[in-house]
């Protein structure tokens, strides 16, 4: 799977740094100081990562948790997310990672003790007895858990905490590891949905939409709680239909009292990320889009026709059944 795996010194004799080199493949090792003096210090391809990836474990420094912008979970409560990992081994064309970072190489963070720790820490603010905390920020949450094996160490930690909440954010059919740990109330796995169309257009080595509806259904049954992000919707023409059919499914298999949330987004772009989309994806039909200069400098409709989509497919979600009090637009309100 990997090319180079580099291994800072400080962690080559952690418990998780073995327990991911005894899973995976790769051609060689090497050990290195601080992985941000190889990591990314030359600009790399991002659709290099197509042909040879490199990984990196390393133990993460500065902000281990980090408090989430407006408007990124449900509620008013504080959101914070945490910093397992960098980048992903998914390629979908609209990726802020890849504008994001100087490499689509990954790294993996193995220091979880602290991680937690400041997790605690924060828990234990007055102003924080409900916040939110959450994972899948700058990669997928679930799609190397089976290598990486903290997730039980998170769980426990909510456990202890039944008023605050953990959303783990995926794409990720990678279920296994979740199905041999006992589901908890303040736990939610919450999965990045798109049309049927949508995902085959745009969503390049992702389980389909079929397969990830399927992973839904397996961890329903199993007990756990669900999240959904609509997110990023893409404009053509006859999405309303794609949309409906997409949710029809969904009502299948996921009930209200098994919904978290719902988060409803329109694609969106940094600049840099935008410059990096039209690079890599020349002939993609998001450049056939009318983007403007958003009020927060983002790259993506003007107002109305985003209040206009977003406000279509959250009429679906009510058609469907789900609760208006669980569906938020994201980055909006």
């Amino acid at each position: 799977m990997f090319n180079t795996v580099f291994i800072e010194n400080n962690v080559q004799n952690n418990p998780h740094t073995s327990a991911i080199l005894g899973k995976i493949k790769f051609k060689e090792s090497k050990l290195i100081e601080n992985y941000s003096d190889v990591w990314g210090r030359v600009k790399k391809p991002y659709l290099q990562k197509r042909d040879t990836l490199n990984l990196f474990i390393a133990e993460k420094k500065g902000d281990l948790v980090k408090l989430a912008p407006d408007a990124y979970g449900l509620g008013k409560e504080n959101h914070y997310y945490y910093v397992h990992a960098y980048n992903c081994i998914y390629e979908c064309q609209y990726c802020y990672l890849q504008g994001y970072f100087n490499t689509p190489d990954l790294v993996l963070f193995v220091n979880h003790d602290e991680i937690i720790n400041e997790m605690e820490i924060l828990i234990s603010k007055d102003e924080n007895t409900d916040a939110w905390f959450h994972a899948g920020e700058y990669s997928d949450s679930l799609a190397l858990s089976h290598i990486t094996g903290e997730l039980g160490l998170y769980f426990e930690l909510f456990k202890k905490y039944p008023k605050n909440k953990l959303e783990l954010r995926t794409k990720s059919v990678n279920i296994k590891p979740l199905l041999a740990l006992k589901p908890s109330e303040n736990i939610y796995i919450s999965f990045t949905l798109s049309s049927f169309e949508g995902a085959k257009a745009f969503d390049y080595k992702c389980p389909t939409i079929t397969h990830r509806l399927n992973a839904i259904k397996q961890l329903v049954n199993h007990g756990y709680n669900i999240g959904i992000h609509l997110d990023p919707i893409i404009y053509h023409e006859g999405f309303e239909n794609e949309y409906s059919e997409l949710l029809s499914r969904l009502g299948e298999i996921l009930g209200d009292e098994k919904l978290g949330y719902i988060s409803i987004g329109v694609v969106r772009f940094t600049k840099d990320v935008h410059k990096e989309v039209l690079n890599n994806y020349p002939d993609s039909p998001m450049h056939r889009q009318d983007f403007i200069k958003s009020f927060d400098g983002k790259i993506r409709y003007n107002r109305t026709m985003r209040m206009w989509i977003m406000n279509t497919v959250k009429k679906l979600c009510l058609n469907q059944g789900f609760s208006e009090k669980k569906i938020y637009l994201c980055m909006e309100e």
